[in-house]
């Protein structure tokens, strides 16, 4: 393990030079790895997972899902299953359904659950507010997580071209002993860039304060706020999203993606250096009230009740629908469609 100084900090992070595939291999030789739900996550880890050598079975109600994962390549009867037939082979347990479906079928999987088998987690939603989800495991089975910072899609990109998505990991509950090599050997095996440490208390309300904030809903918000404003000044559609949303995305986002925003203000034009420099404690202290207002929603279970309540609702699904449209039929989004179509490489 790794000490990392990151911005003063130290962090405790697994490479894959320390921990290469074939220890990882060797760790989990005699596992039968059985990953339940085929949605977000579900086809990248497996994929990355079998693609590995491990030794992967799937499993997923029948449906479309179950028919994507038939074109994916899994076979019915031999490595694509039920439910219920994938967790009574599996030893480790890999519960990547969405938070609503773990409630739903939690009384089905904990049947499973037997002394030295291992439950993984994605995202530490379920266990973190056990109170809310009924997810309380048994006391002797090992309980852990891997977090990829990203979606499945990206996991498995990133992983096809040869590169890693970083991943957070967390041993909840170790009844084996063996908890911890098993987690990371997962992590390794999922394709993860590196691994770093957290709780499944800190993931969760990290995870649900950033989709809430600066990765959807806070950049949402701003890109919306300065292109309102811009449009109700007189700009056009055309000038109000490129000066808002596509340099944003298709210039700056990979440089300081690449290099860091320190980078980014020393390497601008002076103009653009001063305004920044003098608009940015301004945007700060306007919106760090906001977001320790949304921490604190997070951390004392507020927005995991909303989801629950909001997933449970029989018509939530055309409730969602409305709300999704009326995004997508946006102005600003509608521009998108055609500025996107105007891009070099489409044309």
């Amino acid at each position: 393990m790794a000490k990392m100084n990151f911005g003063g900090v130290i962090e405790n992070v697994m490479t894959r030079e320390e921990f290469p595939l074939e220890k990882a291999r060797e760790i989990l030789k005699n596992e039968t790895i059985a990953v339940i739900g085929y949605g977000v996550q579900g086809p990248g880890q497996s994929q990355n997972l079998r693609d590995n050598g491990f030794n992967v079975i799937v499993g997923q109600r029948a449906g479309k899902t179950f028919e994507k994962a038939k074109a994916d390549g899994w076979k019915p009867g031999e490595t694509l299953f039920s439910i219920e037939e994938a967790c009574e082979k599996g030893t480790i347990i890999m519960c990547l359904l969405s938070d609503a479906a773990v409630m739903s079928v939690w009384p089905t999987l904990k049947k499973y659950l037997t002394p030295g088998k291992s439950l993984y987690f994605s995202h530490g939603f379920a266990i973190t507010w056990s109170d809310r989800t009924g997810v309380v495991p048994p006391k002797d089975i090992d309980v852990i997580m891997v977090a990829p910072k990203g979606s499945g899609t990206s996991l498995r990109t990133m992983f096809l071209e040869g590169r890693g998505l970083n991943s957070s990991y967390a041993v909840y509950q170790d009844a084996t002993g063996k908890a911890l090599e098993k987690t990371l050997a997962l992590g390794i095996g999922i394709g993860s860039g590196y691994l770093f440490e957290t709780t499944f208390q800190r993931e969760a309300t990290s995870d649900l304060t950033g989709e809430r904030g600066s990765l959807m809903g806070a950049i949402q918000g701003l890109l919306l706020a300065q292109y309102e404003v811009l449009r109700e000044n007189g700009h056009s559609p055309s000038e109000a999203f490129n000066e808002t949303v596509e340099e944003l995305t298709q210039s700056l986002g990979p440089l300081f993606a690449k290099n860091g925003m320190d980078w980014m203000y020393a390497n601008c034009s002076t103009t653009a250096q001063r305004g920044a420099l003098d608009w940015f404690p301004r945007f700060h202290d306007a919106v760090k009230p906001v977001v320790q207002k949304l921490y604190e929603s997070v951390k004392c279970g507020d927005e995991a009740q909303i989801s629950i309540d909001a997933n449970s609702k029989p018509d939530y699904r055309e409730g969602l629908e409305k709300e999704l449209k009326a995004l997508r039929e946006s102005e600003m989004w509608q521009t998108a469609v055609t500025v996107r179509k105007l891009r070099p490489e489409n044309n």
